[in-house]
């Protein structure tokens, strides 16, 4: 489907997604209105699916084999800092290392010649500062239920793991610190030995040659998992589709939300219209604008799922209480 399947702008969240000099490119409204975009086009006055809908077909069964794409704007309620934003407690953290540029941290090069800043990150996002949310365990349930085929997700915050999504229901597109690999070496070594370290602002050495120990997270350049290409027997198998806090900028990843057959429905959860939902919208796709978190509920109020998800986040936070 692509010619390179290497990692463009890593993470796609406003934290992640730095594009060098630039802004991220966005439609507005108005400018699609003019330009004669963003309508339902091309299915002649057919009648357009509503929230609703969706909702009836989950309850009826007509969907069983869901695929979610997610991206930064699920875990932003977790309060994973914003990167790029001037004063931001991550941004400033990152500053004192005189980076030339944020995305540097994400540059193997620069990474060989001063790990310190990537670990500086890593400290920030390594899993277990950060809380899952209501959007997390909205897609636990999903799993709970037999009905999540697959999780696609751009964030590399591990959250999606500790909802309690297995990782056999997971694509981590841009990588995950639950795994790491010895950049000399080329060892592998679970995450946890290495929190340590990072938490104590030291960076992890491999215990056999000694070489810097680099969590599995996709940097510029690189090949993206080997579970990404599970997209191409997941999309076509999907019969319905939910993207949920992406901006859609960051390819491959972003393409995949055309890979659905024409006659699955796609059900956007985002503050904006993004993608295909912007210029290429189809009679039965579905935006629920604003709030991630307040989208999401009003998805599970329609499915009447309000107790179990209740229930779902009692018990997660009882066990996060034991631990």
């Amino acid at each position: 489907m692509w010619s390179s399947l290497k990692a463009e702008p890593l993470g796609e969240n406003r934290e992640l997604n730095m594009i060098r000099g630039t802004r991220p490119f966005s439609l507005s409204a108005a400018a699609r209105a003019v330009l004669g975009r963003g309508s339902w086009g091309g299915d002649g006055g057919t009648q357009q699916l509503t929230l609703w809908d969706v909702a009836e077909q989950i309850r009826k069964k007509e969907c069983r084999r869901v695929v979610v794409m997610a991206g930064a704007g699920i875990s932003t309620p977790s309060g994973i800092p914003d990167f790029r934003s001037p004063g931001s407690g991550l941004y400033s953290n990152l500053e004192q290392y005189d980076i030339p540029y944020p995305e540097a941290i994400f540059e193997l090069m620069y990474f060989f010649a001063n790990p310190k800043p990537f670990f500086t990150l890593a400290k920030e996002l390594y899993p277990g500062n950060y809380r899952p949310n209501y959007a997390h365990y909205f897609l636990r349930l999903l799993h709970d239920k037999g009905l999540l085929l697959r999780l696609y997700t751009q964030n590399i915050d591990g959250l999606e793991r500790v909802a309690g999504i297995p990782p056999d229901r997971l694509v981590e597109a841009h990588g995950t610190f639950a795994t790491a690999t010895c950049t000399v070496c080329r060892r592998k070594f679970p995450g946890e030995d290495f929190r340590g370290d990072v938490m104590a602002d030291k960076v992890p050495h491999c215990p056999v040659c000694t070489g810097v120990i680099k969590p599995d997270i996709v940097f510029f350049g690189e090949e993206l998992p080997q579970r990404f290409f599970l997209h191409m027997a997941d999309f076509p198998m999907a019969d319905l589709l939910f993207v949920i806090g992406t901006s859609l900028e960051v390819e491959p990843f972003a393409s995949l939300a055309g890979a659905v057959r024409s006659s699955v429905p796609r059900v956007l959860i985002n503050r904006d219209l993004v993608g295909p939902f912007a210029w290429q919208r189809r009679h039965n796709d579905v935006a629920q604008l604003g709030d991630v978190v307040s989208g999401v509920e009003k998805l599970v109020e329609l499915l009447d799922w309000e107790e179990e998800m209740q229930t779902l986040m009692r018990k997660e936070k009882e066990k996060v209480g034991r631990g």
